[in-house]
């Protein structure tokens, strides 16, 4: 190729890339015309939310007013009283039992175990605080004292209940902290460590169950029947789970 026409495609090159691009020009509004109205407040937020944020603390400070003079408060107390521990233990129970479901690998995939595993865990989450509220209401209803909640068997009642209770608290704690952080136990050994720390839930659990039988008043015959159902179903479902275990190590033929 010639230069004189390597020299002219070269030109019409960069004169193509020097021509602008056309542009719509925006209409401009008169200077004299009032724009759109603004909506923000002087301090930098909206109208709408600057005058919603004394509203908020009057319409709760309202609906706390109303629940102390209808006697609502004193309800839910009683309520409390009987119920948080009730909840407690039951979504206790439920969370051995579903931490004994995502360990199954007969019936259940991988999927089905990863869904066992997060509903396990949602509901210890949920055990947890309904247990703190359950130790909560009791030292507010002076039940118990904060001394004996903290330290097993001082209770000056029932130090023997309320001391089962106190331990099941500790040991679910720790196993739930453990839990959470399971991958610093890392290795063969801390695996078997972590396993040994996990077993524990089903002691915490029994010693939750007589406690929440025997200290409280006396429970109702379907509660009773309920207690006995998750008893057995757990005590099953454990007995399965360590057959399968000696199984697979080779312990069993």
């Amino acid at each position: 190729m010639s230069a004189p026409r390597l020299q002219s495609r070269q030109s019409r090159r960069a004169t193509h890339r020097a021509r602008p691009s056309p542009t719509v020009p925006r209409p401009r509004r008169p200077p004299n015309e009032p724009g759109p109205p603004d909506r923000r407040a002087p301090g930098g937020g909206f109208a709408g939310t600057a005058v919603l944020r004394p509203a908020l603390p009057a319409a709760l400070l309202l609906f706390i007013a109303v629940t102390l003079h209808s006697g609502a408060a004193d309800t839910l107390m009683r309520f409390l009283d009987f119920g948080a521990g009730v909840l407690a233990l039951v979504s206790l129970s439920v969370t051995v039992l579903w931490g004994l479901a995502a360990t199954d690998r007969m019936v259940l995939h991988s999927g089905h175990r990863l869904l066992a595993q997060a509903v396990h865990r949602g509901t210890a989450v949920a055990g947890l605080g309904f247990l703190g509220l359950h130790i909560w209401v009791k030292i507010a209803e002076g039940h118990t004292g904060a001394t004996a909640a903290a330290v097993p068997f001082t209770d000056g009642a029932r130090p023997g209940l309320i001391g089962l209770g106190t331990l099941a608290a500790y040991t679910f704690i720790a196993v739930a902290v453990t839990g959470a952080v399971r991958g610093a136990f890392t290795g063969l050994t801390g695996a078997r460590w972590w396993r040994a720390l996990h077993m524990c839930a089903y002691l915490a659990w029994g010693l939750a169950l007589v406690h929440g039988l025997k200290s409280g008043r006396a429970a109702a015959g379907w509660a009773v029947a309920g207690y006995a159902i998750c008893l057995t179903a757990v005590a099953v479902r454990l007995a399965l789970r360590l057959r399968d275990a000696r199984r697979n190590t080779g312990e069993l033929p």
